[in-house]
């Protein structure tokens, strides 16, 4: 082991000194002598009895690929096996290499294994998620219930998240897109606005029904007064989005997912709210004062 080291490696024998900076200075074989298999395998070795022998004669040399660095963590080795997941969720794939893994795989004692990477992310915003949302649609019905006094038109407003979520669904599943954080916050934003269209219009028909106006004149000049309004948002912040739909440099994997949920959402939400809405209101009405 000192003959091949000193031969190949070399072996540091002094040092060089210029100004502040130290150079060390390594011996070793010249490159005619440490070029190949066959060169190193023809290096003498001094036995204890005073003669040499060729390294061949001693082992069996071999090319063998190993391990370009060795990594540690918690004192512990570690090595780590990567994957890019393209064209599906990032947290499926992980739960079926998982099962796939558990399956196939038999760690040796003292081995163990561990996940990581985007998907923990996904998972801990998932989390989160599920706590922030709740308590904002709940404060969001608490206002809109001070705002109107009446369940039935809070009900109402409320209707409008469904309706844009089968636009925000579809619309992931026509550009074959995954949910993921981006369009996770494109649906807290689509909710917003549809929440915004439904608050225009109930209102609208309880302020021409204060006035006097029959129930079906109040939901049809109702619809017909704010059309252009509710029209005008859904435009305008289509329109805003549609170059990040249409992107695809850097950044796209976040702003595209988001732009799509929000473009699809509004568009079934501003065609199902001037249908769907007017119609449940008067139903709804109807029975109220039967």
């Amino acid at each position: 082991q000192n003959t091949i080291r000193n031969a190949i490696a070399g072996v540091e024998i002094g040092k060089v000194f210029e100004e502040d900076r130290v150079f060390g200075i390594t011996a070793r074989f010249a490159q005619d002598y440490r070029r190949n298999v066959a060169d190193i395998a023809g290096l003498l070795i001094r036995t204890p009895a005073g003669y040499n022998v060729p390294l061949s004669t001693l082992v069996s040399i071999e090319t063998v690929s190993g391990l370009r660095q060795i990594s540690r963590e918690d004192t512990r080795r570690y090595i780590s096996v990567q994957c890019n997941v393209r064209g599906r969720d990032a947290g499926g794939f992980v739960s079926e290499a998982q099962e796939a893994v558990a399956q196939g795989v038999d760690l040796p004692a003292g081995y163990r294994m561990a996940w990581g990477g985007q998907f923990e992310l996904h998972q801990a915003a998932n989390r989160r998620l599920a706590i922030i949302i709740p308590i904002t649609l709940l404060l969001v019905i608490m206002m809109l219930y001070g705002l109107f006094k009446s369940g039935r038109d809070v009900s109402l407003i409320m209707l409008n998240i469904p309706l844009a979520i089968v636009g925000g669904v579809f619309s992931l599943a026509l550009f074959r897109e995954n949910v993921s954080i981006p369009s996770s916050i494109g649906f807290i934003a689509l909710f917003g606005i549809a929440l915004t269209d439904g608050l225009v219009l109930v209102s609208r028909f309880g302020h021409l029904r204060e006035q006097g106006m029959a129930l079906r004149e109040a939901v049809i000049a109702g619809c017909l007064s704010k059309f252009r309004p509710v029209l005008m948002t859904t435009i305008t912040t289509a329109l805003g989005l549609l170059p990040l739909v249409l992107t695809s440099g850097t950044g796209s994997e976040v702003q595209k997912p988001l732009a799509i949920v929000v473009i699809g959402g509004l568009i079934s939400s501003t065609l199902l709210t001037l249908v769907v809405l007017p119609t449940f209101y008067e139903w709804l009405a109807a029975r109220t004062e039967k």
